[in-house]
């Protein structure tokens, strides 16, 4: 297999900023033995419009004409759950909304390098664990990546599939069959026809009842005992093969 090559994207109007993040992840690259492909955007809306699913870290510049960072960022979580941001600004208030969109955190311009490694490394080391775990499905014309750690379950209304994460709902067209396909060795289990559950969120089973998080699921007669048995296997450490 051939060395793994990251790709990193740089939002940022100003080019000598842009050509300072430039130069110091390549020194980062060459001091820890990584490889980067970077690629540089000076408009944020352009950069939204034309997004892909490819990038594991983003440094976005919060202010910038047309679209500010923080609107970008906020539409970029809509397509892809798992890239990790990090905020570029002058004044911190402006990045203190970060939470928000589960930024990684910001650099204070001028940036220095001892700062920006230390958040390069962070930023890297949750994509990769987001990356480890994560399934792409189609969504409003296009991709969108979600983490199955942030996926609590999926539910089927009316030919509708409902990815339920914690920190918001995904609507899209497909059937719950293709859905188990995927996530099964992630560790998901069907409850019932409507459900497929991560059971590191079920809390309680009481009953037909079972807990996920704040919602109440219905547990069909049928694959009671086949799910309670496949969650006892999951829990003992056998029911998640990756």
């Amino acid at each position: 297999m051939g060395e793994t090559i990251r790709n990193i994207a740089i939002v940022e109007d100003e080019n000598g900023a842009a050509s300072q993040l430039s130069a110091y992840i390549r020194r980062y690259g060459e001091e820890n033995g990584c490889r980067f492909n970077i690629v540089r955007f000076n408009d944020a809306a352009d950069f939204i419009a034309g997004y892909q699913s490819i990038y594991a870290v983003v440094f976005m510049d919060i202010q910038m004409p047309r679209m500010n960072g923080m609107d970008a960022a906020v539409a970029l979580r809509n397509t892809d759950k798992t890239v990790s941001i990090v905020f570029i600004t002058n004044l911190v208030q402006f990045a203190q909304k970060g939470y928000e969109v589960e930024a990684v955190g910001y650099l204070l311009k001028p940036v220095s390098y001892g700062d920006f490694a230390l958040k390069f490394r962070k930023a890297l080391d949750i994509y990769v664990m987001n990356e480890e775990r994560s399934v792409t499905i189609k969504y409003q014309g296009g991709l969108c990546r979600i983490s199955t750690d942030k996926l609590m379950y999926v539910e089927i209304i009316a030919h509708r599939l409902y990815y339920h994460l914690i920190d918001g709902d995904i609507e899209v067209t497909g059937v719950l069959s293709e859905a188990e396909r995927e996530l099964k060795d992630y560790g998901f289990l069907r409850c019932n026809k409507c459900y497929l559950v991560n059971p590191k969120f079920i809390v309680g089973v009481k009953g037909f009842e079972l807990q996920v998080g704040n919602n109440t699921l219905q547990i069909s007669r049928p694959r009671r005992a086949t799910f309670l048995a496949e969650l006892a296997d999951w829990y003992a450490g056998r029911g998640e093969r990756r």
